[in-house]
């Protein structure tokens, strides 16, 4: 039998302490501590979202705080199915799904944070970013798209944008699905070898899987700089994807409850509202 206080400490299990000097080859993508089928997931998933959506609901009616929520993963790390697992149930009234590709337009024009800002869920609201302002310290990293020197001022940057918003009553939650570069080969054949999945196929991510050492040094800097009390990075495996929607529903649940969104008093004169 798992142990199901295990549930409880995901949030210490999972959370990249502030400054902590992590390694990426010290994550277990395929582990699941905590719940021992699929079955014990699915149950715990049902069972968050059920009560998720009564505190959505809360935090909408309340109008006075927000949750942000940063998706970040390799390719094929499961950002789109986490959403529909996890959220997908919720009501679309206080929701709102921001995917960021890569900028165009006038975004070129301004800059970096700024089409990142126009995204952040208002009060009342649940947001989820599916990647991030985080690409500007990734595949800018990575694929060389900004000097070093600046890369460097942007993790400070963030930092500094991630208090400004926690400051103004948006709590902020962040979530690495870690999987291996095997699982990844997987997912990539089946959506080459599945005739529905085939329009998910693009000869980029093959360019991108090329570069997984890269982003894994990119994504260890992004762990040791900016990983906060405030706005912490939560390293979930995600081989498995029961077990990730499991984790970030149950991360979620506790988040919502520790803003403990309560319902508006009522007005005092409803005793007296005849309706014909």
């Amino acid at each position: 039998m798992s142990d199901k206080n295990a549930t409880r400490k995901w949030r210490q299990m999972f959370q990249i302490q502030e400054d902590a000097q992590v390694s990426y080859s010290s994550f277990r993508p395929d582990s699941t501590p905590g719940l021992d089928s699929k079955e014990e997931g699915l149950a715990l998933l049902n069972k968050n979202t059920a009560q998720i959506n009564d505190l959505q609901e809360r935090l909408y009616a309340e109008g006075k705080q927000a949750l942000l929520v940063v998706l970040q993963a390799m390719d094929t790390g499961g950002k789109d199915g986490t959403i529909r697992a996890v959220f997908g149930p919720l009501s679309p009234l206080g929701v709102r799904v921001t995917n960021f590709k890569a900028p165009c337009g006038r975004e070129l024009t301004q800059d970096y944070l700024w089409r990142v800002h126009l995204a952040v869920p208002g009060k009342g609201e649940i947001g989820i970013f599916n990647r991030s302002h985080y690409e500007d310290v990734l595949i800018a990293r990575v694929r060389e798209l900004a000097p070093k020197d600046v890369i460097k001022q942007r993790y400070r940057q963030i930092n500094d944008f991630e208090a400004y918003l926690s400051e103004n009553n948006i709590r902020i939650i962040k979530f690495h699905l870690c999987i291996s570069k095997e699982e990844q080969r997987e997912r990539l054949l089946s959506r080459l070898q599945t005739s529905e999945k085939n329009w998910k196929f693009s000869h980029g991510d093959l360019a991108e899987r090329a570069l997984w050492n890269d982003y894994e040094d990119a994504y260890e800097q992004v762990f040791r700089h900016c990983s906060s009390v405030i706005a912490p990075w939560y390293v979930i495996p995600a081989n498995k994807k029961w077990y990730r929607n499991a984790v970030v529903s149950q991360i979620v649940l506790e988040t919502l409850q520790d803003m403990k969104p309560q319902f508006p008093a009522a007005p005092a004169d409803l005793d007296q509202v005849v309706i014909d």
